[in-house]
């Protein structure tokens, strides 16, 4: 069994699995999504006294910080006794990280992009810190987060979720085809 779960799960188990987990949600009245647990923790450690968009009954979405909670220990749990041994990179994205100067593809990600070396660079800080608050910025203008949107919002066939999801995948392209190879020239 667990020679079975510690496999890649196909997209027709994982889709209907995932698609359960949105009309759970709907059933209970919630919406997936994570940006909005660093709201409700903000509230939950008294931002509410200083800021008004803190102050709100934190209570009722308590729930957003056991689910986050949840997702990083299943994450350590997976990463620890579930990973796979070996990860699959396409031939050709190999070739394409290799012409933008990375070389070390080996594991979940590229450790010239994200090994300590390049974190604790002046570019590497750089792009963590304008990212994060890109990212951070982006979800709570857009009203939520990639998750949150393209799972709860089009499963509710929200117009503003159609919107930003596709604000959200024209922006990765414009990142993966213009500004990361930009970046990297740096």
């Amino acid at each position: 069994m667990l020679e079975l779960i510690k496999q890649p799960w196909a997209w027709y188990i994982a889709g209907p699995l995932l698609a359960l987990v949105a009309i759970a949600l709907l059933f209970f009245g919630k919406s997936f999504g994570v940006s909005a647990t660093l709201r409700t923790t903000c509230a939950a450690l008294g931002a509410g006294k200083k800021t008004s968009f803190f102050h709100y009954n934190w209570k009722a979405d308590r729930w957003n910080i056991l689910f986050v909670i949840g997702a990083i220990v299943g994450g350590m749990i997976a990463s620890q006794f579930l990973m796979h041994p070996t990860v699959s990179v396409s031939p050709d994205t190999v070739q394409d990280l290799q012409k933008l100067g990375i070389q070390d593809v080996s594991g979940l990600a590229p450790a010239d992009l994200f090994g300590w070396q390049a974190v604790f660079s002046l570019k590497g800080m750089v792009v963590l810190v304008l990212g994060g608050f890109l990212i951070g910025f982006g979800a709570r203008y857009a009203g939520g987060c990639t998750s949150g949107h393209a799972i709860s919002g089009l499963s509710n066939l929200q117009l503003p979720s159609l919107i930003a999801v596709i604000g959200f995948f024209v922006g990765g392209l414009l990142m993966t085809h213009y500004l990361l190879p930009l970046i990297l020239q740096l």
